[in-house]
């Protein structure tokens, strides 16, 4: 997610800046808006990548549509700042337990390690400023040709692992192969049909070939992006990608692992030797001596421990503690600061989610009449101190968001899909989230609609009060949550259960340890589950990964299971784009025909983040649109780390 802005909330006062969910929604489509046209003015002055005689791009970073914000002789991102001092710690926290520090396999929990950070790949990751753009971080330059059947990177001869062993394109080669042969099979298959090949053409060149016939998107950025890995140490301890495993390759990141203790603590250093520290897109970063994680079962627990400055970092996700629980005596003495900093992008579409791997969810009408059972205005003022509003989307309040009914340009795209669009799509307006009264938990103009929808589904209510099927099999619904969920959340989901209950479906929540919960959702193991697919601001085969067909079955990334050829024909639309209106058109089709599909029953959300944090650390003002970049950008002011230390406010 990315974020932006920042606006200070005073001890004891946080109650008084809840606000009501279309005042959400107006400030945070502004924001977005504000955000977008930025960037529009940014992309007409931008540093456009052409062609040169021979045909061949050659650039210092890539973009789909060619421009780039930063030229080639750029000192830093905008955002930072290039003198921010260098120390310190950042203590955070994380929920549950590890047992695995590789993030790269079904096997085993590495939950909240921030292993990521000691791995660098060819490309860094987009400035916080843009989006849809790399720079080269392992690479210095790569070149292309203009329809992107190759691509070529020419790496950095400096650039090392932190034993000090050369990153070559070798590792490059070998780290490619490893996904593909021991990787997520979602991922892998999806990547193998599209790279031919990747070949080192020295120790420091290395050439990706690209399949013909399928769209260009997602190709140079992401083989660019894949995380590089030593090809010496995995080949010297026999260590499989698809395995269970605390034993850690040396990466090349700015941060190396220092420490752990399984389900207690991670500790990573920041490597004083780290050979990209003075590179431009690095100025400004990293500013952190040492970065802890501190493990607790549940969040009670970590919330005391943060009092205590156990941890000294903490992003908020449970309302009543944001609104109740922040008036303890390091706030009011001035040692910890709360905040609100505004999130300009679209909202993670979260919610209740049904598993259409099952074949009792496959009628549309049943999982209609399911959601009436959500009451979002009750959660709302009972639950969460009406600090949330309601997302139909799953790009709300971004200039695509499917509003009315499909006008224009993106009518003529639906009509153009023939017998794939349903009437509906066309003539109707685009699904929104329904409306309930927030009086008392159960609506019952809604249950009398759900009732009605199930009666029409064939699930009729028996001698027993129970909805049965005409085989006589009785209606049930499996939601396992962790035992690490905020209370709150978990409150609101007991609450949608007992509703349906009054359906007469057997609801039950099932509360187990994040070991356990982990092994269910990889293997597809529940009947409905609260998870998150991801926004989309423009187009990727990544959109495939997570709603399209072919790996529905095995796809992590595809909670639910969707496989609907009316989804696969507009993520090929969208990919085959060849403007940002057309891009936009797509994928403003997407989010209608998604809606549509009602495999998710959508939540809430916030245009803002909830942080406090001990009186330490300074942040960039403003901040970029694209991220609040807390473990990026942020720094450590060591006299007010100091004053804390000497104070004894910190142990």
């Amino acid at each position: 997610m990315r974020h932006a802005g920042s606006a200070e909330v005073k001890s004891g006062k946080v109650r008084a800046h809840a606000a009501s969910a279309a005042a959400l929604q107006a400030r945070s489509a502004a924001r977005l808006m504000t955000a977008l046209l930025t960037i529009a003015i940014l992309v007409l002055a931008a540093w456009p990548l052409r062609a040169e005689d021979d045909g061949i791009i050659r650039s210092h970073g890539y973009s789909y549509f060619g421009e780039l914000k930063y030229p080639a002789d750029f000192e830093h991102f905008d955002y930072v700042n290039p003198d921010a001092p260098k120390g310190g710690v950042m203590k955070r926290y994380s929920l549950g337990t590890f047992d695995s520090l590789n993030p790269y396999t079904r096997k085993g929990r590495a939950n909240g390690t921030l292993i990521w950070m000691t791995y660098e790949s060819l490309l860094g990751a987009g400035p916080a400023d843009a989006y849809g753009e790399n720079y080269g971080l392992l690479a210095e330059s790569l070149e292309y040709d203009e329809d992107k059947t190759w691509v070529i990177f020419h790496m950095r001869p400096e650039a090392e692992f932190s034993d000090g062993t050369p990153v070559t394109a070798h590792d490059v080669v070998f780290s490619h192969e490893l996904f593909l042969e021991q990787g997520l099979p979602s991922y892998s298959i999806a990547v193998a049909k599209r790279v031919l090949s990747a070949e080192a053409l020295d120790d420091h060149t290395v050439k990706f070939t690209f399949a013909e016939g399928i769209s260009r998107r997602s190709l140079i950025d992401q083989v660019g992006s894949t995380p590089v890995f030593p090809r010496k140490w995995f080949e010297e301890t026999g260590a499989r990608l698809d395995e269970s495993r605390l034993a850690h390759p040396p990466g090349s990141g700015p941060y190396v692992l220092e420490d752990y203790e399984v389900n207690r603590r991670v500790v990573y250093r920041r490597n004083p030797d780290y050979w990209g520290r003075d590179l431009p897109i690095n100025r400004g970063r990293h500013n952190f001596d040492e970065i802890r994680v501190e493990y607790f079962a549940d969040d009670s627990a970590a919330f005391e421990a943060f009092k205590a400055g156990e941890y000294t970092f903490r992003e908020e996700t449970d309302p009543k503690k944001w609104a109740t629980s922040y008036d303890f005596p390091a706030v009011e003495r001035g040692n910890v600061k709360v905040v609100e900093l505004p999130d300009g992008s679209p909202p993670t579409p979260t919610g209740l989610i049904f598993n259409l791997r099952r074949d009792k969810f496959s009628d549309p009408k049943l999982r209609e009449a399911i959601a009436l059972a959500f009451n979002f205005e009750w959660t709302n003022a009972s639950l969460q101190y009406d600090l949330y509003a309601q997302r139909h989307s799953f790009v709300q309040n971004a200039p695509h968001e499917a509003e009315g009914v499909p006008e224009g340009a993106e009518r003529a795209l639906l009509e153009s899909l023939g017998d794939l669009v349903p009437r509906e799509v066309l003539e109707e307006p685009a699904v929104m989230a329904h409306e309930s009264q927030g009086e008392r938990q159960t609506d019952r103009r809604n249950l009398r609609r759900a009732m009605r929808l199930l009666d029409e589904t064939g699930w009729e209510v028996g001698d027993d009060g129970m909805r049965r099927n005409a085989e006589g099999e009785p209606l049930t619904i499996d939601f396992p949550i962790p035992s690490s969920f905020p209370s709150t959340l978990s409150a609101a989901i007991e609450v949608f259960a007992k509703n349906l209950k009054r359906m007469g479906i057997d609801a039950q929540v099932n509360s187990i340890d994040s070991a356990q919960y982990t092994l269910l959702e990889r293997d597809f193991d529940y009947d409905m589950i609260y998870e998150s697919y991801i926004p989309f601001l423009e187009a990727g085969t990544g959109l495939h990964q997570r709603y399209g067909s072919a790996e529905a079955e095995i796809s992590v990334f595809n909670p639910a299971g969707l496989a609907s050829p009316l989804v696969d024909r507009i993520i090929d639309t969208a990919l085959e784009s060849e403007s940002r209106e057309e891009e936009q058109t797509a994928l403003m089709a997407l989010d209608r025909v998604l809606r549509y599909e009602r495999f998710m029953v959508p939540t809430w959300f916030k245009d803002k983040h909830w942080l406090s944090y001990w009186d330490m650390y300074e942040h960039p003002d403003p901040l970029p649109p694209f991220d609040v970049g807390v473990l990026d950008f942020w720094w450590v002011d060591p006299e007010k780390a100091e004053a804390l230390e000497a104070s004894g406010a910190l142990r």
